[in-house]
């Protein structure tokens, strides 16, 4: 009955959406931002501090037109580029490219961006839980609780309206606001420690008013009450012990509700989740987690790479890759074999996981072909799979199969059975030439889910409705190709495609791809790379600093909303740049046509809070200036671990402070990726705000979930009801793995956290 509550809400908000606006909107060229009150209007070619780029790309399926302007790439030389080794061999990116010289100015594809409604209003009322603590929304009111929805004020609690007009009241679960989160449980989680029993839980975002006195917690031991916590998520229960069980339940303006379930304290300071290698020579990978059986509790959707697996510029067959549905006990609820014809490595398989048809469960999304067999072991029959030919190798030369069929998939969470599969929106034939003739530029693939825009079949504005949707890329050194797609009434289906249509001069994006709403209209633009991709599929801006193999997308200069560090492959060095703009911050060359292989930007220890520190490309410096910084980030992961406020360094199989000393070490776990060193994942899994460190025991046997034991009086909701940071949890796993970032700042004399604007099923 919800369900189809909530389309008929959808349908209503476009047909408002398609007669209030569809006349007013208007195609712009690039993406200048003019001041308050002016048409927000762009240029062609949209010149960026820093660099020129070209290419601005169109809209597929969404009837975005991107027309004229040329962008001709200067032919470079052969670019080889060492560094880092990948899975399956040494990083060696390509031979000879089409990536060197100079873009050239004004050039690049015209009218990438859509604005829906025409000028911006500069009167829009600002309120506490906005871009950089308050940012204007466009074209209405923006309350306490941050994100806005199209059209209409939104208030903390009761009924929001939504897109067009159309109303979203409160739903079982939790929540009337804006964005689709999971419905977790309490997250409760006790260790043994010296000194007692260490215990934290979750604060939902939908229990969070921005005062501190509305929310307090009841912590419960062998069913009588121990404590009334009123500042923070965790406790230390000095009396506690190996046989004493913890439940919470949440104080809401003084109405107590119901304790979460009763659990037990782990002898250890983790949690061993037992899994089983197949058949053959395997190492456990990446992982990612959701809720796959709607019990409330994080699930992990963990992938296996053979041996053999190969990096898209190497030659060669692989094995198939293997993903596995584990609960955190332990019990696999599936298997699914990809199968032979799409190759087994870092660029290949992303997996998109959530909850795309709001029915509580998270499905799992990735691209297929024959041979692929979902989790009842069965060949995939429906759409473009129906009938195929699962026996035959479309494999080439190169190990590759390029040109063969290409299929994306959705899988039921809780079985692994096909729910639906659709063409691959970007076929390897849509581009004669994606940049070589071997499939090193056309097989590089990123993905995860984002809450983009639904953008009609039939064109017009596209409607920020809050759901989401499933985020597959298809190249980034030369041809940029971004999807979106939507599971919706047990139906697959294209949302919006953006395509660069040209080729873009050291490349647009980098091997990796996350989301953030940068612009505060309540949906998540795209980032790969250089560029910007709006919500809607348009093109954005572009930085012009190129591709890069690592990036962070945060709000790493306060009061300047989210911004986005990247290293740099061909013109070396590092940049921060603005991710509503693309205008640069600073912009750091130390050794130009040098593969900067490894950076980080992030807030990591004391020292000038007006920046956090980006270190990358030989250069170590606050984002916002480029000055000199004490403190490095590192150039692996960053996890929230101890009780202050600062991000910890991971890598390997160990987390260190950036200030020096370590905090844990796991003698019998390995990072994944080869030299990468990259955890199987790194989230807020349970417990309160900080965050869980999943490494995979060397042996493959078991994978190692640890948990923070030190008591924080820091007290933030759970990071996975932040929707920036739920969706880079997500893209974590995609290509050369990085860390997730919330959508606000989080330092020791941070402002309040924006209040979440989310409702949960």
């Amino acid at each position: 009955m919800r369900t189809r509550t909530r389309n008929a809400i959808k349908t209503l908000a476009r047909i408002c959406v398609t007669l209030l606006l569809g006349s007013a909107v208007t195609l712009l060229q690039g993406c200048d931002s003019s001041g308050a009150g002016a048409s927000s209007t762009a240029k062609a070619g949209g010149t960026s501090s820093g660099g020129v780029m070209g290419g601005a790309g169109n809209v597929m399926g969404g009837s975005h037109a991107a027309t004229g302007g040329s962008s001709t790439p200067s032919v470079g030389g052969s670019s080889a580029t060492g560094g880092s080794t990948s899975v399956g061999g040494a990083k060696t990116e390509g031979g000879a490219t089409t990536e060197g010289g100079a873009t050239a100015t004004g050039g690049g594809v015209t009218g990438g961006s859509i604005v829906t409604g025409g000028t911006t209003s500069a009167s829009g009322a600002t309120g506490t839980g906005g871009r950089g603590g308050g940012g204007t929304k466009t074209g209405g009111v923006q309350a306490s609780g941050g994100i806005a929805t199209d059209g209409g004020a939104q208030g903390s609690g009761g009924v929001v309206t939504g897109a067009g007009g159309a109303t979203k009241t409160s739903v079982t679960g939790g929540g009337s606001g804006h964005y689709q989160m999971e419905n977790l449980d309490r997250g409760v989680v006790a260790v043994v420690v010296s000194g007692g029993v260490y215990v934290g839980w979750r604060m939902f975002g939908y229990e969070y008013t921005g005062t501190d006195s509305d929310v307090s917690y009841n912590l419960y031991k062998n069913g009588a009450k121990l404590a009334n916590v009123t500042d923070s998520t965790n406790y230390l229960d000095a009396a506690g012990s190996s046989s004493s069980k913890y439940s919470v339940s949440a104080v809401i303006k003084g109405t107590e509700g119901p304790q979460s379930a009763a659990v037990a304290p782990w002898a250890q300071q983790y949690l061993s989740i037992p899994i089983t290698p197949p058949s053959g020579s395997y190492s456990a990978n990446d992982g990612t987690p959701g809720d796959l059986d709607g019990d409330g509790q994080m699930d992990i959707v963990l992938k296996w790479d053979p041996s053999n697996a190969k990096d898209s510029a190497s030659s060669g067959t692989t094995d198939p890759c293997i993903i596995d549905g584990y609960t955190m006990a332990g019990k696999k609820l599936w298997t699914i074999n990809v199968g032979m014809n799409i190759r087994a490595g870092a660029h290949d398989t992303q997996l998109s996981v959530y909850d795309f048809d709001g029915d509580g469960k998270a499905e799992l999304a990735i691209k297929t072909a024959p041979g692929t067999k979902d989790g009842l072991g069965n060949y995939l029959a429906k759409g473009p799979a129906a009938g195929a030919d699962n026996s035959k190798d479309y494999r080439g030369a190169r190990g590759m199969a390029l040109g063969g069929p290409e299929w994306w998939t959705v899988f039921d969470g809780t079985t692994g059975a096909e729910r639906d599969t659709i063409e691959y929106p970007v076929l390897y034939s849509h581009y004669a030439n994606w940049g070589d003739s071997n499939g090193n530029r056309s097989q590089r693939f990123t993905g995860g889910f984002a809450f983009v825009k639904d953008v009609p079949a039939a064109g017009g504005a596209g409607v920020a409705n809050g759901l989401p949707s499933m985020i597959s890329g298809r190249g980034y050194y030369t041809y940029l190709t971004v999807s979106a797609m939507t599971f919706r009434d047990g139906i697959l289906a294209k949302n919006w495609v953006y395509d660069s249509i040209t080729q873009i001069t050291n490349g647009g994006g980098d091997h990796s791809c996350m989301a953030a709403d940068v612009d505060d209209d309540g949906a998540q633009e795209i980032i790969p790379g250089a560029r910007v991709i709006n919500s809607d599929g348009t093109f954005r801006c572009d930085s012009g600093m190129g591709h890069g193999d690592a990036m962070d997308i945060a709000p790493l200069v306060p009061g300047k909303g989210i911004s986005v560090f990247s290293i740099h492959e061909s013109l070396g060095g590092s940049d921060a740049h603005d991710a509503d703009t693309c205008k640069t911050f600073y912009y750091k060359v130390t050794q130009p046509g040098t593969d900067a292989n490894r950076g980080r930007g992030e807030y990591v220890g004391a020292g000038d809070e007006t920046s956090a520190s980006c270190n990358g490309g030989g250069a170590q410096v606050l984002c916002a200036t480029g000055a000199s910084s004490s403190l490095s980030a590192g150039s692996n992961f960053v996890i929230y671990w101890d009780a202050d406020e600062w991000r910890e360094l991971e890598n390997a199989n160990s987390i260190t402070k950036a200030s020096g000393g370590t905090l844990l070490t796991c003698a019998e776990c390995s990072g994944c990726n080869g030299t990468k060193n990259t955890p199987t994942l790194s989230a807020d899994m349970l417990g309160d705000w900080r965050e869980e460190i999943i490494w995979r025991e060397t042996a493959n046997t078991a994978l190692r979930m640890y948990t923070t034991t030190d008591v924080t009086k820091r007290r933030i909701y759970t990071l996975m009801h932040d929707p920036t940071y739920r969706a880079q949890v997500n893209f974590e796993q995609s290509t050369y793995n990085q860390p997730p970032h919330t959508g606000f700042q989080i330092t020791p004399n941070m402002p309040a956290p924006p209040v979440p604007s989310i409702f949960v099923k």
